[in-house]
């Protein structure tokens, strides 16, 4: 089986505060549903609150990302499926859910793991 990261960024999600609570239920309905089907592996939001840094190997901390990278933020959820169509009908469902397009990457089997 193959991990997937289903992800929006912040600013993809356009509800209002009165739609809020509806696709909060909606959401947790999907991952109930992952985790029943066996296939969740790890969910949730980025806490925009928190500064992002950057850690070197001699532990110096450094305010900020690296210079290409986009802006990290918004809710993701991994999934362990075994193909990429299955990947897909969950983005379908999630985007359904959280009412906004999600991006779907596949991280790299790595056979020591």
């Amino acid at each position: 089986m193959t991990k997937y990261m289903i992800s929006f960024p912040g600013s993809a999600m356009h509800v209002t505060e009165e739609e809020l609570p509806a696709v909060s239920k909606a959401a947790h309905s999907v991952i109930r549903e992952a985790q029943e089907a066996g296939v969740y592996v790890f969910g949730g939001g980025v806490d925009e609150s928190v500064g992002t840094v950057l850690v070197s190997g001699d532990g110096t901390v450094t305010s900020g990302t690296y210079p290409e990278t986009r802006l990290m933020d918004g809710g993701f959820t991994v999934l362990d499926l075994p193909t990429r169509d299955a990947a897909l009908e969950w983005a379908a469902k999630i985007a359904t859910a959280c009412r906004c397009d999600q991006e779907l990457r596949e991280f790299q089997y790595d056979p020591e793991v």
